[in-house]
């Protein structure tokens, strides 16, 4: 599962770091390359010779006398590494890596690192359970941070509790679990509509929303990652077109509807992200309107309804999901909506809040599903909250061929 995978492993100073020597060896064992990164203090309980002999690579244990031959490109390192292991991880170092300070090896390359961070935390309860490294936790987490554990057994002190660190197996499972997703949709294809429309007033003015396209995007480039062959149709947004997939650009909720009734038969599966115009003007003026002291009446047309019209007519093995962004009465009208177009899922959001939603980074989702409960997500990453929602795919298309 791991074959030619590239681990960066960070060892941060708990007494549990004797047991990421063995997870190196697991690491190791299930085909990857490993690079550790240590603390100085963690260097104190465990040799980097241990290291070393166990991956066969030098430690970097110092940001400026660096022992490995790629020495102070620790922006190297970064780009080197598929995945970044934190483990053990302590309270100190999910400290410092929620507020950005570099001061150490492992902090210093999570800044650089791109990808997916995992930690393993390892501490006594009592700080586990501090509301300050609660408040870290959270922070770590809207970022995309994976956590693997703590478990709850014997501590260093003795004591029973949570805050031990999770077993090398468990974490080697956990990195494998999210390698496994990159085959997930192989062979799959998968259409994403994203982005606004923008319906003519004139020839300088139209009727659109504050839409970025970011979510939708975000969810074709995990898919193209999990190795499908996506098919992203995309309203107007600043945004470049993603590598390793076909992207068509459109401006009317028509031509949408156009591009998308056209593609209706290869999809596996249809991700209707787009905030797509209900209405476009009836009568646009070929010519900029002037201003005038009366006032003006704009008589709008309902537009087609490129969801509904796809789920019409799609097949039984075809998985459709839906977004509704919503103000008020976000549940129960993502259900009707997503009764009526024949959704599998359907992502809903509260668009009133600041900062989530259009136009921004973050996003929190409720993913509703029939006669299933709320699953509550975020606020988080859009890319974070794209891979749990075809996570969410991936259960709705194993279901299928049941």
């Amino acid at each position: 599962m791991l074959e030619g995978k590239h681990i960066l492993l960070g060892v941060s100073s708990s007494v549990a770091c004797y047991k990421a020597v063995e997870l190196a060896r697991l690491f190791q064992k299930a085909g990857a390359e490993v690079r550790v990164i240590m603390t100085k203090n963690a260097a104190n309980l465990v040799q980097p010779l241990q290291f070393e002999a166990v991956t066969g690579n030098p430690v970097y244990c110092d940001i400026f006398n660096c022992r490995a031959p790629w020495e102070v490109e620790h922006v190297a390192m970064a780009k080197w590494g598929d995945v970044f292991v934190v483990a053990p991880a302590t309270a100190n170092i999910l400290a410092k890596m929620a507020a950005g300070i570099a001061d150490d090896a492992p902090t210093t390359l999570y800044l650089a690192f791109p990808h997916i961070t995992f930690v393993a935390p390892a501490m006594h309860t009592e700080m586990w359970l501090h509301p300050a490294t609660q408040d870290n936790i959270a922070i770590l987490q809207k970022r995309g941070v994976r956590f693997v554990g703590p478990e709850t057994g014997e501590l260093a002190s003795g004591d029973i509790g949570i805050g031990r660190m999770a077993e090398p197996e468990h974490i080697l499972e956990a990195v494998m679990d999210f390698f496994a997703q990159e085959l997930s949709l192989k062979g799959r294809c998968v259409l994403v509509t994203a982005g606004p429309t923008q319906e003519a007033i004139d020839p300088v003015r139209f009727i659109s929303n504050r839409s970025s396209g970011k979510m939708g995007y975000a969810i074709a480039e995990e898919a193209a990652r999990r190795g499908a062959e996506v098919t992203l149709i995309s309203g107007p947004t600043l945004l470049p077109d993603p590598p390793g997939m076909t992207t068509i650009r459109v401006r009317t909720a028509l031509e949408m509807h156009r591009e998308t009734l056209a593609r209706a038969e290869k999809p596996d599966i249809f991700i209707f992200a787009a905030a797509v115009s209900d209405y476009r003007p009836e009568k646009p003026s070929e010519k900029k309107m002037k201003k005038t002291p009366e006032k003006m009446t704009l008589r709008l047309a309902p537009n087609p309804d490129i969801a509904r019209d796809i789920g019409r007519r799609a097949r039984p093995d075809q998985v459709l999901v839906g977004f509704s962004a919503e103000t008020h009465n976000l549940e129960r009208s993502a259900r009707k909506k997503m009764k009526e177009k024949h959704f599998d899922f359907i992502v809903a959001n509260d668009v009133s809040s600041e900062g989530i939603g259009m136009g921004a980074e973050l996003n929190a989702v409720v993913i509703l599903s029939p006669g299933g409960k709320p699953e509550k997500m975020g606020p988080a990453p859009k890319k974070f909250l794209a891979a749990r929602i075809l996570d969410k795919v991936a259960e709705v298309m194993n279901k299928k061929k049941m």
